[in-house]
């Protein structure tokens, strides 16, 4: 190959680089616009080291997201766990498979979240005031059983509600 030909391919790679690089700058999409393609465009430019093309400010928030999402989902599988122990015990007359399912399977999801995220471990004690506040609600309701009925405390401890074998007599 002459040295002129291997300028010329030197050359138009780099204008080819350039100019890509300028289309990725103008064609990224917008946090607002699309979603879906704004997640793949900031993953990708990570991958890609260009860190001074990352929306840093919406990419921390959707990190930050995360974290919160997952406190979310213990919080409200907390609720749907209690709500279905307290119709085992309140209703003895009326178990049904399905709700000891539900109960196997939100206790098997928490300790999902919390095996994954190690420090969401504490997450079912600090929610449970609130996740029994619903459950005792949402209970009543559904049993036809009045809310004065129910203890206005949450009559399970952590450790019971969340282990496998406990059932409430």
């Amino acid at each position: 190959m002459s040295f002129k030909s291997y300028l010329e391919i030197v050359f138009a790679g780099s204008i080819i680089a350039a100019m890509n690089r300028h289309l990725l700058k103008r064609q990224l999409t917008s946090y607002g616009e699309d979603y879906a393609a704004w997640c793949a465009e900031q993953g990708a430019l990570l991958r890609e080291g260009r860190l001074a093309d990352l929306d840093r400010e919406n990419l921390a928030e959707e990190i930050e997201s995360l974290g919160r999402s997952d406190r979310k989902e213990i919080r409200n599988r907390l609720e749907v766990l209690v709500r279905h122990l307290l119709k085992w015990q309140l209703q003895p007359h009326k178990r049904k498979a399905g709700w000891q399912l539900t109960i196997l399977e939100q206790r098997r999801q928490i300790s999902a979240l919390t095996e994954e995220s190690p420090s969401l471990k504490n997450v079912p004690t600090e929610v449970l005031s609130w996740s029994y506040d619903l459950a005792r609600l949402k209970a009543a309701a559904e049993t036809g059983l009045r809310k004065a009925v129910l203890p206005v405390e949450c009559p399970f401890s952590i450790e019971q509600i969340l282990d496998e074998s406990f059932l409430p007599e």
